[in-house]
């Protein structure tokens, strides 16, 4: 009989992304990609943002310094690769 304490959803967790490679897209295409990468759910709210107003842009760069600090984490909760 399993143990129901024992089922993980490691299948739904993305692969831990490399730092410079997330902050890179978030500075170039500020469109979410680098959230849709980390496993962010939000990440269509900044390419609606990017598309029809300036502030996505600004969000993405925001996102990219908070990369390059370590500020901003997988979506749940595990450190990017270095």
């Amino acid at each position: 009989m399993a143990d129901e304490t024992t089922n993980t959803t490691s299948g739904e967790q993305k692969p831990p992304q490399k730092k410079m490679m997330m902050a890179i897209l978030a500075f170039i295409i500020p469109w979410g990609i680098h959230r849709y990468l980390m496993g962010y759910k939000n990440w269509w709210l900044q390419l609606v943002l990017a598309i029809f107003c300036v502030v996505g842009i600004f969000w993405s760069y925001y996102d990219a310094i908070m990369i390059l600090t370590g500020k901003m984490k997988m979506a749940d909760g595990r450190d990017l690769e270095a």
